[in-house]
């Protein structure tokens, strides 16, 4: 059994998805890895993880169109605002998505389908530098 864990980061120039699948994939083939699982985590309360559409990039312009709709920053009774408009949208983003993905592991591959890719969704406007931390287990 194989077990590691390891981090990178992801700078982001502001609000957006940020595919992070070829990081992944390439910790997985220095582990050897050939059967099992891998777990990734963002650790962040403005930021986070989805496994989406990865051919098309309109499907995420849809994406982020449908979040600002859903949480819009202008909400007038939202009150968490102590590092601008944005503060408590990210956070609520945050809540609807997830901080961690598990993703099978298979012939040394991660078993995404053909068109899936995983993203780091950034929620925040200003640039960040996120923290992902990447377990695989395994044979």
């Amino acid at each position: 059994m194989i077990a590691t864990t390891e981090s990178f980061v992801v700078p982001t120039p502001g609000k957006g998805t940020y595919e992070i699948t070829d990081e992944i994939s390439e910790l997985l083939t220095r582990s050897g890895i050939m059967t099992g699982l891998a777990t990734v985590f963002v650790q962040h309360t403005s930021a986070s993880l989805v496994i989406y559409e990865n051919a098309d990039p309109t499907a995420r312009t849809d994406l982020h169109r449908f979040f600002e709709d859903l949480v819009p920053e202008d909400h007038p009774n939202l009150i968490h605002t102590a590092e601008g408009p944005d503060d408590s949208t990210s956070h609520l983003r945050m809540a609807l998505t997830r901080t961690s993905e598990s993703i099978p592991i298979a012939h040394g591959r991660l078993q995404l389908g053909t068109w899936q890719g995983i993203y780091l969704f950034e929620h925040r406007r200003a640039p960040h530098r996120r923290i992902v931390v990447v377990t695989l287990l395994g044979a």
